[in-house]
């Protein structure tokens, strides 16, 4: 039996509920593990189909909700937003130990280190991350009730319950003292900015979390699916950017200071924007807004909120590993990068006015 899931369970199961999709014995390998739910490539021999579940053992209350994932992939099927064709949910804990659903494998590369991008060259890089600014587009651009959506979160109040809700994914993980952590905290509660138009938000957007792949027609570096969705509700769509804008200058300042984080760490954080041709932050921004139409000129909380968010999502890892829960390697030092991220918080202007 593969670690967290029970191939055998899982065959009765899919025989039971999705007859034909896959037959036989199955062997499921881990493709990511550890950083957030846990992805299977499952295998009957001649078929393969992606397993999703959440991480073992300490898990952020609905961080990790497979309902909701399940949900917004198979609304999104019909609209111009790449995913992959759902097959199957299981909300039932004995089958595999956790919620799980089987989805599409869908061919591509997510794009998470600079030296994939350099492969390509700077012209095709920059193609691929316009047209990752392009997707995030049309995902705003869904209607929810278009798709069945319109009940998929509470988009009046959206940010402040951000930062309520991310507080107390922090407190139900934290296990030590964080430097400025407080602080950030109290500066993102006493400048929460009215809200804007609401959309459909994804969460975690970054080009790794997209697959690009060639278009058969020769048409040049397509998305053909967005990953991930785990954090995706209805809410404020510049969330979305910020944290694009956040993982980009984590990339910058990791290079500016190796000594931040051990190289075992820094292989974690995707530095894909640093691979010439790139779209640069002002580009991401110009593109979006005029895509989009919506105004971009004022991310300053977003940006805070963006690295608050990140450094609760690393300190839940960091706390998972601790307590052995992480399957997979390179995971130690990931604690290190906290601070670094509460320091970036605090130094987005605005923000760091009292």
């Amino acid at each position: 039996m593969t670690e967290g899931l029970d191939t055998d369970a899982l065959a009765t199961w899919l025989e039971s509920e999705r007859p034909g999709l896959l037959s036989g014995p199955l062997e499921a390998t881990l493709i990511t593990g550890g950083k957030s739910n846990l992805t299977y490539a499952v295998s009957d021999g001649s078929t393969e189909v992606i397993v999703r579940r959440p991480p073992l053992g300490h898990v952020l209350a609905t961080a990790h909700d497979m309902t909701r994932e399940h949900r917004v992939i198979t609304a999104l099927g019909p609209t111009d937003v790449p995913v992959p064709e759902t097959f199957a949910l299981c909300e039932d804990d004995a089958v595999v130990g956790a919620p799980f659903y089987v989805m599409e494998l869908v061919r591509g590369t997510p794009y998470g280190r600079a030296t994939q991008l350099e492969e390509l060259g700077p012209d095709r890089t920059r193609g691929i991350t316009e047209r990752m600014v392009d997707t995030l587009v049309a995902l705003h651009a869904v209607d929810p009730a278009d798709v069945g959506l319109s009940d998929f979160g509470r988009p009046d109040g959206y940010l402040e319950r951000q930062v309520r809700r991310w507080k107390k994914q922090l407190e139900s993980s934290r296990s030590r003292e964080l430097d400025g952590m407080d602080e950030l905290i109290a500066k993102l509660e006493h400048h929460i900015p009215a809200g804007g138009d609401a959309t459909i938000v994804h969460g975690d957007f970054r080009l790794d979390n997209l697959l690009v792949d060639t278009a058969p027609d020769g048409g040049g570096d397509i998305v053909t699916a967005v990953l991930d969705w785990e954090m995706s509700t209805l809410g404020d769509p510049l969330t979305d950017i910020a944290v694009l804008l956040a993982y980009q200058q984590l990339a910058e300042a990791l290079q500016d200071d190796p000594g931040t984080a051990s190289g075992a760490v820094q292989a974690m954080v995707t530095d894909a924007p640093l691979a010439p041709g790139y779209l640069p932050g002002e580009a991401v921004l110009e593109r979006y807004h005029t895509k989009s139409g919506r105004d971009v000129s004022d991310l300053d909380f977003h940006l805070a909120l963006a690295f608050f968010k990140l450094a609760v999502i690393l300190e839940g890892i960091h706390y998972r590993h601790t307590h052995g829960q992480t399957l997979g390697s390179g995971f130690d030092g990931i604690g290190d990068l906290i601070e670094p991220l509460i320091a970036a918080g605090l130094k987005t202007q605005g923000v760091n006015e009292s």
